[in-house]
């Protein structure tokens, strides 16, 4: 029995027939990613099922995030995301495309010296950034395009031609400026399509990006590098471990 808004539906045999009949056919690729879903009437028809059933079962794995409906327009084979990773877990974005088996690319975007605003200087206190090398690019894995990256870093211990030349901020600070990155606080949050960004990750109009904003720490302390990292959901996916505290 599953609860579904204020219609209680009720998962008999034609029901999880008609789950695995879809999910047998999308992990076989029948139906393949970002594939239009037939209707319902063609479904039935095909499993000789009620047309109930069959949207029964498709409203089952939209919930799943098996399939995702656009309005006015049907249902689709969800995208799945190549990495899932644990927030806790710092990392670059080279590192977690790596770990994804995928072959790290990118393509640089503009790198230019910006002026730190009142927010950059609140995030940066107690130091008192003159300028910053902002770096933006995109960041590709085997191909395609997953990530859009904006970084800040004081000009100073990582200057504007130094930080064109180089493909991993992390390793970056610390072969050239000596600054190995501790830990970093970071804020995660879903956005619309983006009118710059989403284009550029070959996003569809209808799909959210995940924001990373994070503020990067050494072991002292000393605030080094801020990052807007923007994702595309259907290849990444983060989840957080969270454990009891005891006494």
């Amino acid at each position: 029995l599953l609860s579904w808004g204020k219609k209680m539906v009720y998962f008999d045999n034609l029901n999880q027939k008609a789950i695995q009949f879809l999910k047998k056919r999308i992990e076989e690729g029948h139906y393949k990613e970002r594939e239009r879903l037939p209707s319902d009437y063609e479904l039935s028809r095909e499993l000789g099922l009620e047309r109930s059933a069959v949207r029964d079962a498709i409203q089952f794995l939209v919930q799943e995030d098996i399939l995702l409906y656009r309005p006015g327009v049907g249902y689709f084979v969800h995208s799945k995301p190549i990495l899932s990773s644990g927030i806790e877990q710092l990392g670059s974005v080279t590192e977690m495309i790596q770990q994804s088996g995928k072959t790290p690319g990118v393509q640089y975007i503009s790198a230019e010296l910006t002026m730190p605003t009142d927010q950059d200087r609140k995030r940066f206190a107690p130091l008192d950034i003159e300028q910053f090398t902002q770096l933006e690019r995109l960041r590709t894995a085997d191909g395609e395009p997953v990530v859009y990256c904006i970084d800040r870093v004081d000009h100073r211990i990582m200057p504007l031609e130094l930080i064109h030349n180089t493909e991993s901020i992390f390793t970056a600070l610390k072969t050239y400026a000596k600054k190995e990155i501790d830990y970093a606080v970071a804020h995660i949050e879903p956005i619309a399509y983006h009118e710059e960004i989403s284009p550029m990750l070959n996003s569809d109009p209808d799909q959210a990006l995940l924001l990373l904003k994070q503020m990067h720490f050494t072991k002292q302390n000393e605030p080094v590098l801020y990052s807007a990292n923007f994702f595309r959901a259907d290849v990444f996916s983060f989840y957080v471990l969270r454990k009891r505290h005891t006494e």
